[in-house]
Order: C-alpha cells, then sequence, then structure tokens
C-alpha cells in the first residue's frame, strides 16, 4: 500500500472514531441518562406512592364569591368543615365582585359553583349570550342593607328625586345599582335625565364623593353598610328609601356550571345540603353576629354595631324557605323564583341596563329545582328544630284619622286608566294595567296604598268630584278583588283637575 493511500485509511478511521465519540456523547450518553433519570424518578414515585397517606377528601369543589357579608357562611370554618367529612375538600375565589369574569369562569369549568346576585347573573348572562351557570338554591335577600342617602332638605320623599338635575352615585353592577333601578321604574320618576347615574369605583369611593359633595347637593348616594351609617352621621342626611320597602329584587343565589351539574350531581347535592346545615348552626341572631365580625377579619369597618346592623339588614334563606321560594311548598304565600326572575327582568330591560331578556321569556332556563326537590322528596331537615318561613306581616288596619295623617313616600308609575266618558267603569285595557300593579304592589309589601280618583273640570264640579270619586273606588275595588288587601288600601277623590288619570300614592305612618 502506498503512503498515500495510507494516510487516507487512517483518515477515514479517524473519521469514523470521531463520529462514534460523538453519536456516543450525543444520543447514546443522554438517553442512558435519561433512563437512568426516569428509572429512579419511578423509583421515588413508587416509594412516596408506598410511605403516604390517603388524603381526606375525594373530590375538589371551587366556590367564586366576593366579601359580601351575605356570603359569610360559605366562607365559615364549618362549612368547610362538614364539606371535608363528606371528602370534599373546599376551593374559595374571591374575584372581588367581578361578576362578568365570575361567570366566564364557570363556562370555563374553573369553577364549578359561584355567589351571584339575580340580577348581576341576568346581567351576565345577557352580556356573554350564554347561560352556563343556573341557580341550585337561594343565600339570603337583602332587607334594608343597601340603601338611597340623600340632603334632607333636597329630597324629602321619592317624588323628589323626580328632577333632571337629580344623580345617582352607585357602583356599577352592584345591589345599589339594582336599587336604584327598581325603584326608578316602581315610582314616577319621568323628569330624571336619560343619563342619571355616575359610576364609582365601589361603596367607599361612592362615600368619599359624598365627602366632596356640596351641601343639599341633587347627588343621591347609593350604597351599603357600613357606608350608611357612616353617611347618617350627618344629621342633614337621612335615608329615602332602602331594601327592606321592596322583596324579590335583591337576591343572592348559588348557582352551579350546568356541565358539573350533569356530571357529579350528587357532589352539588352535597355541598347544598352541607350548606343548609351549617346555616342552621348560624340561626341565632348572636351566632351570625359573631361569624360576621370573623369573617370581616382585618376589616375594621365592621365593629359590633355595624355588625348587628348588617344582621339585620340581610335575610338569610334557611332550607324550608328555599323550598317555598321554588314552589316545592304550597302553604305559604312566599314569591316563586321565576316571578322573581321575570320582575329583575323586566327592571334591567326597562331601565335599559340589558337590551333583551336572556331568558326568552322562559325564567325557568335560570334556576335548577332538582337538589331542592330531592331535598323535599326526602324529608331533609339541617337540624332538630324545624325551620321557620318566613312571611312579611300583614299592615294593620287604620283609623281614618291615621290615613289622613299617612307620610306620602312617591308615586307609582302606573299607565293612565282608561274610563268610558262620565263612567266609573273599568275598561279591559285598564283592567290589565290593574292587574300588573296587582303585582307590583306584591313586591312592596310596607306601604299602603292611596288611590285618588280624577275627572274633567268641564260641567258641573260636584257631580265631576263625586265621579273622581267613584272611579278611585271602583278601582281599590279592582284591585282588592284580586288580591289587595283592603287593609292597604284606600280610595279617595280630589278636586278635578281636568284629567281621567287615577294616582296611586304609597304612604307611611309617621316615625
Amino acid at each position: 500500500m502506498s503512503k498515500g493511500k495510507l494516510v487516507a485509511v487512517c483518515l477515514i478511521w479517524l473519521f469514523l472514531a470521531g463520529a462514534g465519540a460523538g453519536v456516543w456523547r450525543l444520543i447514546v450518553t443522554p438517553m442512558r441518562e435519561q433512563t437512568a433519570e426516569q428509572e429512579q424518578a419511578a423509583a421515588s414515585s413508587a416509594a412516596l406512592e408506598a410511605t403516604q397517606g390517603d388524603l381526606p377528601y375525594d373530590h375538589e369543589v371551587t366556590i367564586a364569591l366576593d366579601s359580601f357579608s351575605g356570603y359569610a357562611v360559605l366562607r365559615s370554618p364549618l362549612f368547610s368543615q362538614m364539606l371535608r367529612r363528606e371528602k370534599i375538600k373546599l376551593n374559595l375565589v374571591d374575584d372581588a365582585a367581578d361578576y362578568s369574569a365570575r361567570l366566564d369562569g364557570l363556562r370555563q369549568g374553573r369553577y364549578e359553583m359561584a355567589a351571584f346576585t339575580i340580577d348581576a347573573l341576568i346581567k351576565t348572562t345577557a352580556a356573554m349570550g350564554k347561560s352556563p351557570a343556573t341557580i341550585v338554591s337561594l343565600i339570603d335577600e337583602t332587607q334594608g342593607a343597601d340603601a338611597m342617602v340623600a340632603a334632607k332638605e333636597t329630597f324629602q320623599n321619592v317624588d323628589d328625586l323626580n328632577h333632571p338635575d337629580t344623580r345617582f352615585i352607585v357602583t356599577p353592577n352592584s345591589p345599589s345599582e339594582t336599587l336604584a333601578r327598581v325603584v326608578m321604574n316602581t315610582f314616577a320618576l319621568d323628569q330624571l335625565s336619560d343619563q342619571p347615574f355616575v359610576m364609582a369605583n365601589d361603596a367607599s369611593d361612592v362615600f368619599q364623593r359624598y365627602r366632596k359633595s356640596p351641601k343639599n347637593s341633587r347627588q343621591v348616594f347609593v350604597l351599603w353598610e357600613p357606608f350608611v351609617t357612616k353617611i347618617l352621621a350627618n344629621d342633614s342626611m337621612h335615608v329615602v328609601i332602602d331594601s327592606s320597602r321592596f322583596t324579590g329584587y335583591i337576591v343572592d343565589c348559588l348557582v352551579a356550571d350546568r356541565d358539573f351539574l350533569v356530571k357529579q350531581p350528587a357532589i352539588a347535592e352535597t355541598v347544598v345540603k352541607c350548606y343548609f346545615r351549617a346555616l342552621y348552626e348560624y340561626r341565632d341572631t348572636n351566632a351570625m353576629q359573631r361569624l360576621v365580625m370573623s369573617d370581616a377579619g382585618e376589616d375594621d369597618t365592621i365593629d359590633a354595631a355595624i355588625s348587628e346592623k348588617l344582621v339585620k339588614g340581610i335575610r338569610w334563606k334557611n332550607t324550608q324557605e328555599n323550598l317555598a321560594h321554588f314552589g316545592l311548598r304550597s302553604d305559604t304565600s312566599t314569591q316563586h323564583i321565576a316571578d322573581m326572575i321575570e320582575n329583575i327582568t323586566r327592571v334591567l330591560m326597562e331601565t335599559g341596563a340589558i337590551d333583551a331578556d336572556p331568558t326568552g321569556g322562559q325564567p325557568n332556563r335560570l334556576y335548577f329545582d332538582a337538589i331542592l326537590r330531592k331535598l323535599h322528596d326526602e324529608s331533609f331537615h339541617p337540624g332538630s328544630e324545624e325551620e321557620e318561613v318566613r312571611e312579611a306581616a300583614e299592615l294593620a288596619e287604620l283609623s281614618d284619622d291615621q290615613w289622613k295623617s299617612l307620610v306620602p313616600v312617591g308615586t307609582l308609575s302606573v299607565r293612565d286608566l282608561v274610563f268610558p266618558r262620565g263612567t266609573d267603569s273599568l275598561t279591559t285595557t285598564s283592567q290589565y294595567t290593574l292587574d300588573g300593579l296587582v303585582e307590583k304592589l306584591a313586591t312592596w309589601p310596607q306601604y299602603y296604598v292611596i288611590v285618588r280618583g280624577n275627572a274633567s273640570r268641564r260641567g258641573d264640579l260636584e257631580a265631576n268630584k263625586a265621579l273622581a270619586a267613584r272611579r278611585a273606588q271602583s278601582t281599590e275595588e279592582y284591585l282588592i278583588r284580586n288580591g289587595v288587601s283592603p287593609r292597604r288600601i284606600r280610595a279617595v277623590g280630589v278636586d278635578p283637575s281636568g284629567t281621567t288619570k287615577v294616582n296611586f300614592v304609597l304612604g307611611q305612618m309617621p316615625y
């Protein structure tokens, strides 16, 4: 072999040796190391598996909510402990009342359940264009914790709100905004501007805006405790109206992801049962006050006095009340959840909060009664004592002098009644209008109703005055026949003003 060929052969062998070494270093060695690591990881995993204990739970449930005191039972250690006994781990996510994100979290499966006000669920469902969640039970109803606070000299009653310069300072998508919309929809406030709302960041921001407002301004501060009490420390301010005066509009509920309900119905049922059992343990007012204080944690705005007011201003819905609201008890006159949803949807649509009914006129699309129906069929009770279904107390019967001393609260917004010329006969259209009024009055059970008839000024004044009184009387009789208590309504005639309009004024006894 020549010297040149020998050199070439050596170079080839050197190349092959180098390539082989590269393959070994870059491929074989990493593969062997990876295999060794996998074997070591498998051995570690097996050792971990062999030396660990069993988890105390088989399932996890994540509930989204915010810091509202009405959700204190959901945050209570007792509720979590009860779920753990059922081998369910509870995770709570506080989203600072971002209802849109809350509903989206349910849609994406990040949460199984969540707390909502019914109005927020309707609004966010309408905005999303989908309905990923449904109501499985009611949590509570505001009974005075939300209020419209304003200067006494400027706003003596609700009728005084009817001015184009009036501005409602509210937190958007909150119960306070709903309160303002309910008032706007219920009373004759046709002089308000097209945009009467001024949006604040939260109740604290509303309070700060109050502090900067001019004396006796036309600003109405709509907010909740403890900020209501803070404003009322100023003697020149007062509550124009609060959520204790109506029912069925500011209601908190527990909702569930529909997919979760279909796939894990037993888990959802257990969560509801444990919640009712925990709530039962806090049924005593003092126990609930202690829970609310403890739940507030480092929030120094909630002291013992505010805690007492909060508990008085929130009505937590027990098991039997839930059964009644879902139509599973026929022995009460409790408002059905379908009526709540329809009424709230109407208010939101008529005040421009939403463009269309997300249920398409079928409120049952937003609630699921199977869990409560099962609890009813099983005669479920969260404790040893029977729970009470609390209903609005019937107003006391008034004397003639007391009727005359009623303090007007506000004039209801009611479509004009039509009477054939010179008569007190109600047309079919007028009867339809009054049927709607019966339903509206049922949601404002704390007020008396004064029916003021009217008539033309042409012709004999006394005859027209008598006609006005008969029209009021005819209207009163129709309302009583259709469910309005005769104790809370009185017809009166007024001096004819040239119109056939019948006015309906809500009133209350002077304090």
